[in-house]
Parts: C-alpha cells; structure tokens; sequence
C-alpha cells in the first residue's frame, strides 16, 4: 500500500488575495473554491506538475486530534524543479518577490548556484507561510 502525501493545508488571512497570489504569482492550479456547507470554503490549488496540492479552509472545524496553525506559521514547504534559474524567470515575471538563488558553502549560504541538489530560492505568500524552491538532477519519474 501506498501513502501518498496529496494535500498540506496553509493557513491564511485573507482566502481571495491567497487565492490570486498561488495562481497570479506563483502559478498554481486552481483545482477548487467551493462553500462545501454554509460558511465553509475550501480552496485547492495544486503546483505545476505536483501530485500535492495545497489547501486553504475557513470555517471548516480542525479534525479531531489536530492544531489549528495560525497564518504565516507554516514553513519550509518545498518544490523541486529542474532547472532553478527558469523557475526563478517564471515567478519574478509573475511579480512574486523571490529570493536570489543560493546554495550551501564552507561559510553557510552563499549566493549562486551551487553542485547537485544543493540550489534554492525561498518566497513568502501574503501571510509569510514560506516556501523553499530546490533544483533536483531530473523529474521525480526518473529518480
């Protein structure tokens, strides 16, 4: 049996400037913004070419055994890309404020790409949930 990771909820403000800054500047999916009972919004929004959405709720009561996290608190999601210089291209066109590119050396982060697995950018969405963008060798498929 398989376990998938599929959906990570992000905890925001404001679910319609979330909304435009996951599909307008950092050009995810919209899979979903639907009341699914009154006063409950749910709105999915999936990465180019990820299985793994992200999910924003309101009103929606946490699940039994869970925390409710407040927004700006979630950090270090990651995303992979192949080629972290197009990628960094893409968001800042897109008008999403991005970190330069850096990698880990002898002196901690440094600027500028750095040998395999070993190149990330960082951006924050409106509330500071943030985000870390590594450059991985190939596509998932083929490791």
């Amino acid at each position: 049996m398989n376990w998938t990771l599929e959906v990570i909820p992000v905890p925001v403000t404001d679910m319609d400037r979330a909304k435009a800054f996951y599909t307008e500047k950092a050009g995810f999916r919209l899979d979903l913004d639907d009341e699914v009972a009154p006063g409950m919004r749910i709105i999915q929004l999936t990465p180019p070419g990820s299985r793994c959405s992200v999910a924003m709720l309101q009103g929606m009561p946490p699940a039994p055994g869970t925390k409710t996290m407040a927004p700006g608190t979630l950090q270090g999601l990651q995303i992979c890309v192949t080629d972290i210089e197009a990628a960094r291209k893409e968001l800042v066109g897109r008008g999403a404020d991005v970190s330069p590119v850096r990698h880990v050396g002898a002196t901690g982060w440094e600027e500028g790409k750095g040998a395999t697995w070993n190149s990330f950018m960082s951006f924050e969405d409106p509330d500071g949930n943030g985000w870390v963008i590594q450059e991985a060798p190939s596509e998932l498929s083929e490791r």
